[in-house]
């Protein structure tokens, strides 16, 4: 069983924290946002494609965490050092609740762990069933950057989905890359014409009078009614319980009130 543990990004520090096991973490990430008590707690070791070795290593942890390829050369970094690494890669929901699983097993938490899989997967049904009662599918465009303009990763054309919407670039959300769903024209999302425009720009604020703008977007049913929304990075592009807990709840909410509204101007018209 691993006592000293850093954590290279932030979901594996919210994970742990659910599991009762945040007296493990020795070290995390400066970005880490969940929970707020982390950041006043535990020493900052890392960026995200960047560490402290030095740090890191003072540290004795005798596991760190990471995520993906882009902390590959950090890893290896660490393994040189004779530190033991694990790597997680999760890009789809499934993914995440296994990451929660296995996360679960290495810090002897093994049945919090299922508890809490158990409960985000009730979540995820609940949000579902609501999803039943929309007057038709909205298409969502997701927006996780602005130059140039990216559309969502998989978990995102997912929880679009079990909130009743249509992930309007779903063909490019199975690409794990960021630089592969990148929208090279504009003009395609206004021949996609969502119903639904949702921003999520990784470390700066979503700025709708800046997307209306664009030329030719005026065309856009979301854009003519007024269908644009801000769902927070941290709340929905971080790989792990808070995208369920928090970013699907959003999305469930702003889907339901265009769902809504779509009733009432039926009803009217």
């Amino acid at each position: 069983m691993y006592h000293r543990i850093v954590c290279l990004t932030t979901e594996t520090v919210e994970t742990l924290y659910l599991l009762g096991a945040q007296d493990r973490i020795v070290g995390i990430s400066g970005f880490t946002t969940r929970p707020a008590a982390a950041r006043r707690e535990k020493p900052k070791v890392s960026a995200f494609t960047s560490a402290k070795l030095d740090k890191i290593l003072a540290l004795e942890p005798d596991l760190v965490i990471g995520f993906s390829n882009l902390q590959a050369d950090i890893a290896a970094s660490l393994i040189r050092a004779g530190v033991e690494v694990h790597v997680y890669n999760q890009r789809s929901l499934a993914q995440v609740l296994q990451m929660i699983l296995s996360l679960g097993v290495l810090v002897d938490k093994a049945a919090e762990a299922q508890a809490l899989v158990a409960r985000l997967q009730q979540e995820m049904d609940a949000v579902r069933e609501t999803a039943d009662y929309l007057p038709r599918k909205p298409r969502v465009y997701f927006e996780e950057w602005d130059a140039p303009m990216m559309s969502g990763i998989r978990w995102v054309g997912e929880l679009i989905a079990l909130a009743g919407g249509e992930d309007a670039f779903a063909e490019l959300a199975q690409f794990p890359s960021a630089r592969d769903r990148i929208i090279a024209d504009p003009q395609q999302v206004v021949d996609r014409q969502p119903d639904i425009i949702i921003g999520s720009w990784c470390g700066k604020k979503f700025q709708p009078e800046q997307v209306m703008a664009r030329p030719g977007w005026d065309t856009i049913p979301a854009v003519q009614q007024g269908w644009l929304r801000e769902i927070k990075s941290a709340d929905i592009l971080q790989p792990g319980p808070s995208l369920i807990q928090h970013g699907l709840r959003q999305l469930q909410e702003i889907i339901q009130q265009w769902g809504a509204r779509q009733a009432h101007q039926k009803h009217w018209s």
